[in-house]
């Protein structure tokens, strides 16, 4: 049997953080159970957050009106992205699952994850117009968040202050992990270490390796196929589609919800 790859991209800059403590629980478990694991530091490596014109080494198409997107493109197919891009494009292409570690800075990842996200999934690289969602090019990859929060969990809740996790999590999940292709696991969510005791902590790491014993054999939450959706009609979901759930209590996801209200946990538990 051959070992699976985990690419686990990191990005926090203290080495006595609870952030570094749970990329090295991951890295102990998983290498552990014989998977060859490699992480990408952001902050170590002064990762480049901005997504600019010198990501390119060779000429760009259209100097006067650059095309981030477009450009990448080609330079990617003519091999002329900068090396920091290429090397974590290859580390991704192996990894057969990918662990994003961060603290949550304002309700998403931090500036410099951002921009891995932002530089490396290039178009072409991770997506195409015909290549996404269920449909896209990482499909056989599973991805999964697992972060930090400052605010206790009660706090973001339907009820609480900070809104619906679920909805917090649907852009990142949805709109960046999901199309690309991923199989996206359940989040891995550390609520507030920094407020709680230290055995508190000690038991959220037990948790995080207790679930790492199964991980790659977990389900991935639940997303609408692509195929659910009309091409020729603004991809709006096919009316048989609609039909078929126009009775149903709860909408399809926490982003397609049919007007209805959103299906409990959908992005941060799988099955439901």
């Amino acid at each position: 049997m051959v070992s699976e790859k985990v690419l686990i991209v990191y990005a926090h800059q203290s080495s006595g953080s609870f952030n570094s403590a749970a990329k090295d629980a991951a890295v102990e478990v998983l290498t552990a159970k014989g998977c060859t694991v490699e992480v990408s530091d952001l902050y170590a490596m002064k990762f480049k957050a901005t997504a600019t014109a010198e990501d390119i080494t060779g000429k760009v198409k259209n100097a006067d009106h650059f095309c981030y997107g477009e450009e990448t493109k080609l330079a990617w197919e003519a091999g002329e992205l900068t090396a920091d891009i290429t090397e974590e494009q290859c580390k991704l292409t192996e990894a057969d699952l990918v662990i994003f570690q961060f603290p949550m800075y304002w309700f998403t990842v931090p500036a410099i994850m951002k921009g891995w996200m932002d530089r490396v999934l290039t178009l072409g690289f991770a997506f195409t117009h015909e290549k996404r969602y269920s449909q896209g090019i990482f499909k056989e990859k599973k991805a999964m968040l697992s972060f930090t929060t400052g605010s206790q969990e009660s706090m973001f809740t339907a009820n609480g202050i900070n809104g619906d996790m679920n909805v917090t999590l649907w852009p990142l999940q949805n709109g960046i992990l999901h199309y690309c292709g991923f199989q996206v696991l359940a989040p891995q969510i550390f609520w507030a270490p920094s407020h709680v005791p230290s055995e508190a902590r000690g038991t959220m790491l037990e948790s995080w390796r207790m679930r790492m014993q199964g991980l790659l054999g977990e389900n991935p939450l639940a997303f609408t196929p692509l195929d659910c959706f009309d091409g020729e009609n603004g991809y709006q979901l096919k009316p048989e589609v609609h039909e078929k759930h126009a009775t149903k209590e709860f909408g399809l996801t926490v982003g397609i919800h049919l007007g209805k209200a959103l299906p409990p946990n959908n992005q941060m538990k799988a099955g439901v």
